[in-house]
């Protein structure tokens, strides 16, 4: 009991009397440092550099998004003029809507839209049915136990995403051509008579041009699963091997689901983008008998502005492309949203 009431304690430590005694001088004035106050105080200094380092960091990103994004939108004016390139927009009527009117008043205007709707949206759909296709070949690559065979698989089916598509087109022509390669086995081989047309003709073109996409992008596709498979802990794996499960197992009740959430972020993506074909893949693929099937909207943008030099039209369906584009992105965020709960925006 003495010890408790009268005494220093014998820990060694001191007690908080002495403790404070020995900060405090005799008259009573607290002097010397006080760390949690200053670490208190240098925090937010340390923050805001931290805050302008990285501002100043992504500030040439920032500009370039600025340049190539935003600043062409002021090209939309000229969706409401008639424009005349050799006078500018100054020089150029005024028209108001009469390019958005003129895009919906004559039916075969609208027939001829339905039909490049109905080639873009079919392409799209076509995209989102084999979007799970890099997400399995990715896990299949993964499951390669030899790196060099990996490594070759991987190389090889992610170089024709650098090949444009005029080369793409050329090994098409020297393949599939009437005088193609594969007529002249055929025929070599006495199968044929009379030469097959792959390219020259209306049959299957969404077919086709889905495999030629595929050939060309599904190695570049899994080059993103592969990145999110690295990520998955390993402790997953450890504990279903500890529990019996085998390859097939590991791959459909751990690798598949953990990619989930990567394949959701790029379906939105994939989603916004459905009005989006691009154009490179179908001016080089079309033909006076494909033309029909294959002219998507990006290249009907194209063939009016360009070939058909009216500019302002061409920049009036574009404009609407865009602004469908956005609530199209905005819908699919919010889907994702309600049904994972993984979203972008």
């Amino acid at each position: 009991m003495s010890l408790t009431q009268g005494t220093p304690a014998t820990t060694g430590a001191p007690a908080p009397a002495q403790a404070a005694a020995a900060v405090l001088p005799a008259d009573g004035r607290r002097t010397g440092s006080r760390p949690g106050r200053a670490r208190r105080g240098r925090k937010p200094a340390s923050n805001a550099r931290s805050s302008k380092t990285m501002f100043w960091l992504i500030a040439p990103f920032l500009v370039l998004v600025f340049l190539f994004s935003y600043l062409p939108l002021a090209g939309w004016a000229t969706a409401f003029y008639d424009y005349k390139p050799a006078l500018g927009l100054t020089g150029s009527e005024f028209v108001g809507l009469q390019w958005f009117e003129m895009l919906v008043s004559s039916p075969a205007q609208l027939q001829q839209l339905g039909q490049v709707l109905a080639n873009t949206l079919a392409m799209s759909f076509l995209g989102f049915a084999t979007s799970l296709l890099p997400v399995f070949f990715a896990m299949l690559l993964n499951e390669i136990r030899a790196p060099w065979f990996r490594n070759a698989v991987q190389t090889l089916t992610t170089l024709p995403n650098f090949i444009s598509w005029v080369l793409v087109y050329l090994i098409a022509f020297s393949l599939f051509s009437t005088t193609g390669l594969v007529n002249s086995v055929l025929g070599d081989w006495g199968l044929i008579t009379t030469p097959l047309k792959f390219l020259d003709t209306d049959q299957h073109v969404w077919l086709t041009m889905l495999l030629w996409s595929l050939w060309k992008g599904l190695g570049w596709g899994a080059i993103m699963y592969l990145a999110a498979i690295t990520s998955i802990d390993p402790a997953l794996y450890e504990s279903a091997r500890i529990d019996g499960a085998n390859r097939f197992q590991l791959m459909r009740y751990i690798t598949f689901p953990q990619l989930m959430p990567t394949y959701v972020v790029l379906l939105v993506l994939s989603i916004a983008n459905m009005l989006n074909n691009g154009m490179e893949q179908f001016y080089v693929f079309q033909n006076a008998f494909n033309k029909e099937y294959i002219q998507v909207l990006d290249l009907y943008v194209y063939n009016i502005g360009i070939t058909g030099n009216s500019l302002s039209m061409a920049t009036a369906l574009g404009m609407l492309k865009s602004l469908i584009s956005v609530a199209l992105l905005v819908a699919a965020n919010a889907v994702a949203k309600r049904a994972r709960g993984t979203s972008i925006i």
